[in-house]
């Protein structure tokens, strides 16, 4: 197992180190000049030259990468353009608002996505389990966008039961405001965690040490809890680990929707300005935590399942 550790951290290591440089080259060749757009439409040639040297943008890109990496190794990730704050305090004073609303939507999908997911497997052609089908396939249908827009139309707006805006104050303020936002990006994973739960457990569940133990007479539900479930849920950790990827991603828009605080927002805002510094920090953290979470997610199931040690 401290083998199997080593080999995913290095390669973990590896795989930010790449994806970084990428994004630095991504980010560069977005067209537009910062210095322009920072000093405006009246700033002369001298200014512009002059910014761009206090960006280092007049080095060459290989140093400029490599000043990069130096500072992060060292942990700073330079200063904001604008205000010249360090990017790291600008960045984790983000990361909080964008961390919890991934893990609550993640906790409530998972929460009544796999119940579902188990019970379609027990009662299998059931209406049940036609009925979790046909929602499952139209929640995976609807963009989380389309559906905070619906949901902020709908229960915001009309019934005005939930807050439209904002991150609130405090523990209570703050979950009741993370309810909108984060149904709409956990709705879709409720349908597709529900049916990845259902073909495991009915795989698993046709397997000959289930047909052992019910011939020995333990109930279904114990089957299912003690000897099904570990087995049925390990696609689901690994879909889950991949999935903050696409739960970022979704966080961008729906920051952006409801007028909430968080690194996704913090990015659109970073790229529209062409705060370089800004973008390449929220960008690297955002690498990090996607990476982060998929290293969780197989170290989960080499823990779970020994046999998964042996494809790394």
């Amino acid at each position: 197992m401290w083998l199997y550790l080593l080999k995913r951290l290095a390669l973990a290591i590896a795989i930010i180190a790449i994806a970084v440089t990428l994004l630095f080259l991504m980010i560069r060749a977005v067209p537009g000049d910062p210095a322009a757009i920072l000093l405006g439409p009246r700033a002369t040639p001298e200014m512009k030259a002059q910014l761009h040297h206090q960006m280092g943008l007049d080095k060459p890109l290989v140093v400029q990468i490599t000043t990069f990496f130096g500072g992060l190794l060292r942990g700073d990730l330079g200063f904001d353009v604008f205000g010249q704050k360090p990017v790291a305090d600008i960045v984790f004073e983000q990361l909080p608002y964008t961390i919890e609303l991934v893990l609550f939507s993640i906790f409530w999908a998972v929460v009544v996505a796999v119940p579902l997911g188990c019970y379609s497997a027990m009662r299998r052609n059931s209406l049940v389990d036609q009925v979790v089908g046909v929602v499952a396939v139209a929640t995976l249908a609807i963009p989380s966008f389309v559906m905070a827009v619906y949901a902020l139309l709908f229960f915001a707006v009309t019934l005005r039961w939930l807050p439209a805006i904002g991150a609130g104050d405090g523990f209570w303020d703050g979950l009741v405001h993370l309810i909108l936002p984060g149904f709409a990006i956990g709705i879709g994973w409720v349908g597709y965690i529900s049916r990845l739960v259902r073909a495991s457990m009915l795989e698993v569940l046709g397997e000959n040490h289930i047909r052992m133990a019910r011939a020995f007479g333990i109930s279904e539900w114990r089957i299912v809890a003690r000897y099904a479930m570990p087995l049925a849920i390990l696609p689901t950790v690994t879909i889950l680990g991949v999935g903050i990827a696409w739960l970022l991603s979704s966080a961008v828009f729906i920051e952006v929707v409801f007028a909430r605080p968080g690194i996704g927002a913090l990015i659109v805002n970073a790229v529209t300005a062409r705060n370089y510094p800004v973008v390449m920090g929220a960008v690297l953290v955002t690498t990090i935590l996607i990476v982060a979470a998929t290293t969780l997610s197989d170290l989960i199931n080499a823990f779970l399942d020994p046999r998964t040690r042996e494809k790394l």
